[in-house]
């Protein structure tokens, strides 16, 4: 039976990552890049699509360790096994890397003495290609196109094969210790340098802390906050400073259903609240490297703007399906890329805008041709924000004219208008931004607001609800106490229900977005909620909203997309990088920092 989505952590190296589950295996690994093909996609499929298994030997498959904690404010994931002979604790990580990437996992006798089993199932290409795998210098070494691996272990572990696995049969008895490391590497490159795995654990773990340990949070949740953080900085691509919006690809975000996508790579709309959850906290240099990605990613024709990236910047992102990956309990397609990379989605330009808005209030650093894009994305939105598009939720139904998108259409005009009041020596068009922002205001207004209902509706002329009218004072479009936000508010509250959480949108059963089934409650939303309430008052609401989305984080500290109130469990990509945005954001407006 797959162990379930909340029963994985996560360890990475800045540039990619893996999912650790309660058992002790290594189900998801993606190398050389978070979006590379996985060399262990158990996660998508089951153990022959490629895993690394190391527990005690009387432990099965799918067993849960006894307990399992991160060393503090780190990304070491230490894992507690008591059997009836001993206790023995497992100790997993990613070095950051020079060049190569590395898995290192260290046995360590506790009490007692216990026996262990380490199984090794290498698959290039998600679970599709076997390695050959061969002896070389103490090393397993295997070998498959493009990619090679090195297996070896300190001191050295009998190996051998059985059923196109490699497996070590060990024993560790109080105070003994059995390091393993994986590294990858080119095939046609020499064998990367070996890393000493006792040195690394000491380098990651100060490295770590250090980091951990400059956030300026110091509010009743931190600890939270931190974990969060710490989980926005693993899923961030250090070369080029872009976040990833998951680890994974294809996670369900209904079990057995076909809402399954592929979340590695960088949304644009991630932008603003990622920045401003960054530059709060205190990660002022992390929140300039995810502006420079933004800028670069976003530079050319406008008219080009997408709305994900690849880490890097890359634009061609085709969405293609792996067949020979059943899906995580059977929920198929897996998919690779994503579709919606070629929609539009104007709500985007609102938030490009918003978050150079951001970075220059906080006195980022200013970047050449800044202003000029700026103006080039005025002068797109201007002649645009008035056609229908596929908003914020993607969707893969005929273009409507959502809220949400004239809004962020609004924000752009406003922030544009702000730059030039603020910076006279800026060039730009103030009397035309001025009359775009109002002209934007009175059509939500008139078009997009429910009088009946006294609520924002999902777009013009429709009695579905969404959402992300919840950022409507988050974003200044209206103040929290006017009478249409509280009602917006309350009408979300009723209508997208889902457990006490909120849905993104109206379902019913009748999905408008053009995919069939249903999904659970979006945790980001939640959030939104938790944080709208308080900016309405409502704040011992608020409060419990929150600690309520706390409660739902795994036993590490980690969310994924979306929750089902009714099965108590996670759904959608782990960990999610919007949900830890959500709770990084919600905590520091609920919670301010104390004295």
């Amino acid at each position: 039976m797959a162990a379930r989505i909340e029963d994985y952590a996560l360890i990475g190296d800045l540039q990619t990552a893996a999912l650790v589950g309660r058992d002790g295996s290594i189900d998801w690994l993606c190398l050389p890049r978070f979006d590379s093909a996985a060399c262990f996609a158990a996660l998508l499929g089951d153990e022959d699509n490629g895993h690394w298994r190391l527990a005690p030997a009387s432990t099965g498959p799918g067993t849960p360790c006894t307990r399992r904690a991160y060393l503090e404010d780190s990304l070491v994931l230490e894992t507690v096994w008591e059997t009836p002979s001993g206790t023995v604790k497992v100790t997993d990580f990613m070095p950051q890397r020079d060049r190569a990437p590395d898995v290192v996992r260290i046995v360590e006798g506790v009490s007692g003495s216990v026996e262990m089993l380490g199984v090794l199932r290498l698959r290039f290409d998600y679970g599709s290609v076997v390695p050959w795998i061969r002896r070389t210098d103490g090393h397993r070494v295997a070998v498959a196109g493009p990619d090679s691996t090195w297996l070896r272990s300190e001191p050295p572990v009998k190996t051998y094969g059985r059923d196109f696995s490699t497996r070590s049969e060990f024993t560790v008895s109080a105070g003994d210790s059995v390091a393993f490391v994986l590294t990858w590497h080119p095939s046609h490159q020499p064998r990367p340098a070996l890393v000493d795995p006792h040195e690394s654990l000491r380098h990651s773990l100060e490295d770590w802390r250090e980091w951990a340990g400059r956030c300026s949070y110091r509010g009743p949740h931190r600890e939270a906050v931190v974990r969060s953080l710490i989980t926005l900085k693993a899923l961030t691509y250090a070369p080029t400073g872009g976040i990833a919006a998951a680890a994974t690809t294809s996670l369900p975000e209904e079990i057995g259903g076909v809402r399954n996508w592929d979340y590695r790579y960088c949304w644009l709309r991630d932008s603003t609240l990622t920045l401003g959850a960054l530059l709060s906290a205190g990660y002022a240099d992390e929140a300039a490297a995810w502006r420079s990605w933004l800028l670069r990613a976003a530079a050319g024709d406008p008219a080009d703007l997408q709305v994900m990236y690849g880490l890097a910047g890359e634009r061609r992102l085709p969405e293609t399906e792996l067949p020979w990956l059943p899906g995580y309990e059977g929920s198929a397609p897996v998919r690779l890329g994503n579709g919606a990379v070629k929609q539009l989605q104007l709500d985007v330009y609102g938030e490009v805008m918003d978050s150079l808005h951001l970075g220059r209030r906080w006195d980022l650093p200013a970047k050449p041709h800044e202003w000029k894009l700026q103006r080039a994305l005025m002068a797109y939105i201007e002649e645009h924000w008035r056609e229908p598009d596929e908003g914020i939720w993607e969707i893969r139904s005929p273009r409507r004219h959502f809220v949400h998108s004239k809004v962020m259409a609004w924000v752009a005009a406003d922030r544009a208008v702000r730059a030039l009041e603020a910076d006279p020596e800026l060039s730009g068009d103030a009397e035309g931004w001025r009359a775009m922002r109002d002209e934007v205001h009175r059509e939500v207004c008139e078009r997009g607001f429910d009088t009946e209902r006294g609520t924002f509706t999902q777009s013009y002329g429709s009695r579905e609800l969404d959402a992300a009218t919840l950022l409507i004072p988050r974003v200044g479009f209206l103040p929290p106490d006017d009478p249409r936000v509280t009602g917006t508010v309350d009408a979300i509250r009723r209508e997208l229900d889902h457990g006490g959480l909120v849905r993104r949108y109206s379902s019913d059963g009748k999905p408008m977005d053009g995919v069939p089934g249903n999904e659970g409650a979006f945790l980001a939303c939640s959030f939104w909620l938790a944080e709208a309430l308080h900016m309405t008052g409502r704040t011992k609401e608020a409060h419990e909203l929150f600690e309520r989305l706390l409660a739902l984080r795994n036993d590490v500290g980690l969310l994924a997309e979306e929750y089902d109130p009714g099965a108590g469990r996670h759904l959608g990509n782990h960990p999610q990088a919007f949900s830890h945005i959500g709770l990084v954001n919600a905590a520091l407006a609920l919670f301010p920092p104390q004295d």
